[in-house]
């Protein structure tokens, strides 16, 4: 990069930071026990010997796993859509959209099942999502025809098809699940960050940070591949290698994610839209951005979903439909009035 893209990408990603930080704070502090922002700040950092230890559990107990549970889904389901978008060169691809997160709900919820029945190991779970996540994306690529550009419709269709049948499945594991795994599933449906286990939260870290770095490693590739296979070949880009990697990659980050939240949709269609619309298509820039506004946004989203009705509470991924639906329909329509989709 140019000194000038360095100052760039330093100053966006420096302002994204501290947009994230700032929201995380407020996630911290809001509640039905509102918790005062410079005790949040004590908490968090180390110096909380003057707090009482109800504050300090309501604070690191109760809303810090789900804090941090929703910056890691965030930024897995956001960079996951913008790898989508430019590996198939189509603006309306996301992993809920395309059906991606589905296969990957059906996988869990089915090892959640048989983990009932056959006392599977806790980890088979988001292994499995992992697996259906992996499968659903090959099987989608296949469908998108492999090489070229995927046509909008196409696309929808595809995913149309997965969602219904992963759906399908998911509808009857949940009517033949006991209460318990019933109700589990249920959530998953709708998407939630409230059931959250604190082991759970090294395991999607783990997964999410390591499909992360794979994704930044590949940004410039990344950029090479958003042109057309027989660009990025000439430019001496392993195609088929470096696509594999960046597939594994958002099946990795899809399947850590929805094995712990279940079907959060749009956010990776919002976040990576929107931003190359702000900063540009450079991968380099976009990826890491991507990661910080899709974290802030479901930590955001989240916070209004558990705030704003008295005594209840919104899942979180109705939130994002409300934002994301719109929006969606505003680009199939902008597809539309650029010509035929096919």
């Amino acid at each position: 990069m140019t000194r000038l893209s360095r100052s760039r990408l330093a100053l966006v990603l420096g302002v994204l930071l501290a947009a994230v930080v700032v929201i995380t704070l407020v996630a911290l502090a809001t509640g039905p026990s509102n918790v005062g922002a410079p005790d949040v700040v004590k908490i968090v950092f180390g110096d909380a010997s003057d707090i009482d230890a109800a504050t300090r559990d309501i604070v690191l107990r109760v809303r810090g796993p789900r804090v941090l549970l929703g910056l890691l889904v965030g930024a897995a389901l956001a960079t996951a859509g913008a790898v989508f978008q430019a590996l198939l060169r189509n603006p309306l691809a996301d992993p809920y959209v395309l059906g991606v997160s589905g296969g990957a709900a059906l996988a869990g919820i089915s090892a959640l099942a048989l983990g009932a029945t056959f006392a599977l190991p806790t980890s088979s779970v988001p292994m499995a999502a992992f697996g259906g996540g992996l499968i659903a994306t090959g099987l989608l690529y296949w469908v998108s025809g492999g090489r070229g550009r995927s046509s909008p419709t196409g696309l929808l269709l595809t995913g149309v098809v997965f969602n219904a049948f992963a759906s399908a499945g998911i509808v009857f594991l949940a009517s033949v699940a006991g209460f318990f795994e019933g109700s589990r599933i249920f959530l998953w449906l709708i998407g939630h960050l409230s059931a959250v286990e604190i082991d759970a939260v090294g395991v999607v870290a783990a997964s999410v940070a390591l499909g992360l770095v794979t994704a930044f490693l590949l940004s410039r590739s990344l950029n090479l591949l958003a042109l057309g296979d027989e660009s990025a070949l000439h430019l001496g880009v392993p195609v088929e290698s470096h696509r594999r990697w960046l597939l594994l990659a958002t099946s990795l980050m899809v399947g850590a994610a929805v094995a712990v939240s279940g079907l959060i949709g749009f956010v990776g269609l919002i976040v990576p839209h929107t931003l190359r619309l702000v900063i540009g298509s450079d991968h380099r820039l976009l990826l890491p951005a991507t990661a910080l506004t899709g974290a802030g946004f479901l930590v955001l989203s989240d916070t209004l979903a558990r705030t704003v009705l008295d005594g209840r509470e919104l899942p979180v991924g109705a939130v994002t439909a409300i934002v994301g639906g719109p929006l969606f329909i505003y680009l199939l329509r902008r597809a539309q009035a650029r010509g035929p989709m096919t």
